[in-house]
């Protein structure tokens, strides 16, 4: 059993210091993570009613810009930490309007 614990550990931790070294990778699939979340809330939210029609082809739409931002942003392979901020802050402004669409 120790024996298999250790190349797990060795293996986890090359991972953690792989993101650590290029940030922007990590930021990437954070950023996709999270607007994989963002549009689960928006399908529930039209899903209980509380999004209208309306509401929901702004969202769709907000969405749609912050992915096509990420993908020109990760065309050159690399996504730099002022492309990160840039896209976070717009899926933090997309979250709170996900938020009152939902609860208005």
């Amino acid at each position: 059993m120790k024996s298999l614990i250790l190349p797990i550990l060795a293996a986890t931790s090359l991972v953690g210091t792989i993101a650590l070294l290029n940030p922007s990778s990590a930021s990437a699939g954070e950023i996709h993570d999270r607007q994989v979340n963002q549009q689960e809330r928006i399908y529930k939210g039209v899903q209980q009613g509380t999004i209208s029609q309306q509401e929901y082809k702004k969202l769709e739409t907000r969405e749609a810009k912050i992915a096509a931002q990420r993908r020109a942003y990760l065309s050159d392979g690399d996504l730099s930490r002022k492309e990160a901020v840039r896209l976070t802050n717009a899926q933090n402004r997309t979250s709170r309007a996900i938020y009152r669409d939902r609860h208005d």
